[in-house]
């Protein structure tokens, strides 16, 4: 999607709809700490209710987006489908270990991976500025983890240093989810890429779940609800308006304010969940925004497809 500005100006305002978006992405993790269903199994709802939205408008308005997929296409959506799936399965789990202060920060860190795959992977220029915010970032990582562990405090779950792992691979695979489907997202329109992308997704999911021997019914109404939310909230009123907002502001307006949805998880966690972070968690994960924004913050072409992909995830 493009992310120069539009001449034409938006029914809502663009910090209005930013402002509705980042509130609904944080909601993301108090919905999938509230839901006693496996993870694997929130993660594949979350993605097929998602899917069941997007597919109809997809197929609606970009009716012969589908067949001009290429071979190259669809192997680039299946691999940026399976690193989503994975995306979900890992960060869904790692709020079942530690607290979603930690959690929601750590996995809010995949523009610094985007950054060092494709410095590595793709031969990417890197700035002094980059190579700086990854080192706060990475920094602040450690103090997090590190504190966490060493202060005994009581966060959500009882291994923080795993739940924080799996945050991390969260963090990873979404960032291979950018990289594999960059070159993709340029040639095919956002709502049909989103829907090849998150049906590969799903299947996926769905044959971990079989495969994890978990059930995919007879779950009480709660918890349909909870997965209906998942796909409504973060899913459509998050990273969907999201998605909008980058067509009528800067990218970098948007990255940066994807920094709120720790923030706005945290606070939530607190009224919600009663869940209080530690002083290590908070210090930490200052450091960490703070490195994110180094590294987000940079205009080049890295930083912009990352913003752009980074709004459909999660």
């Amino acid at each position: 999607m493009s992310t120069s500005l539009r001449s034409d100006a938006p029914v809502v305002s663009p910090t209005v709809a930013l402002g509705v978006a980042v509130l609904a992405v944080s909601t993301s993790a108090i919905l999938v700490d509230l839901s006693g269903a496996p993870s694997l199994v929130k993660a594949f709802y979350r993605v097929a209710f998602t899917l069941a939205l997007v597919a109809p408008l997809a197929v609606a308005r970009h009716p012969r987006a589908f067949g001009r997929l290429s071979t190259r296409d669809l192997l680039g959506a299946t691999l940026a489908g399976t690193a989503l799936a994975v995306h979900f399965g890992t960060w869904f789990e790692s709020l079942r270990w530690t607290s979603v202060a930690a959690s929601v920060t750590l996995v809010q860190a995949q523009p610094v991976f985007v950054a060092l795959g494709a410095f590595l992977v793709l031969d990417e220029r890197f700035s002094r500025r980059m190579a700086a915010g990854i080192a706060v970032a990475l920094a602040g990582m450690v103090v997090m983890s590190a504190g966490e562990f060493l202060s005994g405090a009581a966060v959500a779950g009882a291994r923080p240093l795993y739940g924080d792992a799996l945050a991390l691979v969260g963090a990873v695979t979404a960032a291979v989810y950018v990289l594999a489907g960059r070159s993709l997202r340029q040639r095919v329109p956002l709502l049909p890429y989103v829907t090849v992308v998150y049906a590969v997704c799903a299947v996926v999911l769905l044959g971990l779940v079989v495969g994890a021997g978990h059930p995919l019914g007879g779950y009480p109404r709660e918890e349909w609800l909870l997965f209906a939310a998942m796909a409504l909230g973060p899913g459509l009123f998050g990273h969907t308006v999201l998605n909008w907002a980058l067509g009528h502001v800067e990218s970098s307006v948007v990255s940066v304010s994807l920094l709120g949805e720790p923030v706005g998880s945290t606070l939530l966690a607190v009224v919600v969940l009663a869940e209080f972070p530690t002083a290590a968690t908070v210090g930490g994960g200052a450091v960490v925004l703070a490195g994110i924004y180094l590294t987000a913050s940079d205009r080049r072409a890295t930083t912009d497809a990352a913003t752009t992909e980074q709004a459909t995830t999660e």
